[in-house]
């Protein structure tokens, strides 16, 4: 791909020149790069945050679901 082009393996079945939106997917392993960084911020075990978590809840130690969405724009 250059300048803006693509190679596609199957023609597009249209009869004019037109725009079309390109949807591009990465394979795993481009991903697996991609998020590498990402998963080395990570510092906490799912189990450590899991265990954080159940104490939390036990303890009492929550936020009333509502207080969770303010300042959240669903729209």
């Amino acid at each position: 791909m250059s300048k803006g082009n693509s190679l596609l393996d199957v023609p597009l079945s249209i009869d004019q020149n037109t725009r079309v939106k390109v949807i591009v997917l990465l394979c795993e392993e481009a991903q697996k790069d991609n998020n590498q960084q990402e998963d080395e911020e990570i510092t906490e075990s799912p189990v450590e945050s899991f265990r954080q978590g159940w104490f939390d809840a036990m303890t009492g130690n929550t936020l009333p679901i509502y207080q969770l969405w303010n300042g959240i724009d669903a729209g």
